[in-house]
């Protein structure tokens, strides 16, 4: 009986590291053929398209017509009681307004960049996530961060100056490539805080908030398409082409599942288990592009991936130690309290 017992218990526990190895190795898929699809479109040889806000604006279109299929039929998580009515989603929308504007810029910038720099090179040209997430939260919330924190960060920093400079000395280094990166990182940043502030006015429902702010993304970037690349797209030759709606369709696909594999990651490890992840992934994918696109770096440049790497996963292990410290500070002040009510 006792043999058994541990039998059981080891089935358990390797069904469940098979399923978390799944779920990573699904996130990492998703997301890296998210990079490599969107870089093939935002630049390549092949295609020759200079159009980073249709390819945007498509990615968002396929987002809220893959919300819509997903809550009627109860796929992928997306729960059945978004409202869609017109009324519901002028309401939803004018709520959600404050992140679409931060999203819009997120994804515009985060597209600029890459499509002028390398994708070895998009990690470090993006990094400064954290930086950013330190100044806001305290110019906007008012936190104030640990020296842990700032340790980390400074680490972060320090590896993408170093970055730079490798990238610099290869004569493979944009200027305007990385200038929109760091602005990438200021918009992640100020994303995540609004959608912290916005996201109890939806209930926490993370899914109808991401569907309406996709609508709204959809109609800020409209007119600037027209405006500004409409020209470019009619004189598009592979326009109506399959060798470029078919990529179009795999990114908007990926970049709706995206949202799915995260929670999913989340849910089945930790938050904290999910940026160690994130971070991997950034590693693995730095070299796959490295080997891709036969562009090999002098160990300098490695360093200072590691670095940012390195900086970014201890970050997130500084924070999710603070939390739990946090949280078991008020759980024992919760505990204390009755005992002082009674005396």
């Amino acid at each position: 009986m006792y043999r058994l017992d541990n039998e059981s218990s080891g089935d358990s526990i390797g069904k469940k590291m098979l399923r978390i190895t799944g779920v990573v190795i699904l996130y990492w898929s998703v997301s890296i053929t998210l990079v490599f699809t969107n870089k093939y479109l935002l630049k390549s040889d092949e295609l020759k398209l200079d159009a980073p806000l249709f390819v945007t604006w498509f990615q968002c279109m396929v987002t809220c017509a893959m919300t819509v299929i997903c809550a009627k039929m109860g796929w992928a998580g997306v729960t059945r009681d978004i409202p869609f009515d017109i009324e519901s989603t002028k309401t939803n929308c004018r709520k959600v307004l404050p992140v679409s504007i931060a999203f819009v810029s997120m994804v515009t910038f985060n597209n600029l960049c890459l499509a002028e720099v390398g994708v070895a090179f998009y990690t470090i040209a993006r990094s400064q996530v954290t930086l950013f997430s330190l100044l806001f939260m305290y110019l906007i919330l008012g936190v104030k961060t640990s020296f842990k924190a700032i340790v980390c960060c400074t680490v972060i920093v320090g590896g993408f100056l170093l970055g730079v400079n490798q990238e610099g000395d290869l004569g493979s280094l944009s200027v305007i490539g990385t200038v929109y990166g760091v602005i990438a990182s200021a918009c992640v940043a100020l994303n995540a805080i609004y959608m912290k502030k916005v996201l109890p006015l939806m209930n926490g429902d993370i899914w109808a908030t991401a569907y309406y702010n996709n609508v709204n993304a959809c109609l800020i970037f409209f007119p600037f398409i027209m405006v500004i690349e409409s020209t470019t797209l009619f004189r598009f030759p592979a326009l109506f082409s399959l060798a470029f709606w078919g990529p179009m369709t795999v990114a908007g696909t990926m970049g709706f599942f995206m949202g799915y594999v995260v929670g999913l990651q989340i849910k089945v490890t930790s938050p904290l288990t999910h940026n160690i992840s994130g971070v991997a992934k950034a590693c693995f994918q730095t070299l796959i592009a490295t080997l891709w696109y036969s562009t090999p770096k002098p160990f300098l440049w490695w360093i200072s991936t590691l670095a940012v790497l390195g900086g970014t996963s201890s970050y997130s292990i500084v924070k999710s130690l603070e939390m739990k410290q946090n949280q078991n500070q008020n759980q024992t002040n919760s505990e204390k309290q009755p005992l002082m009510s009674k005396a």
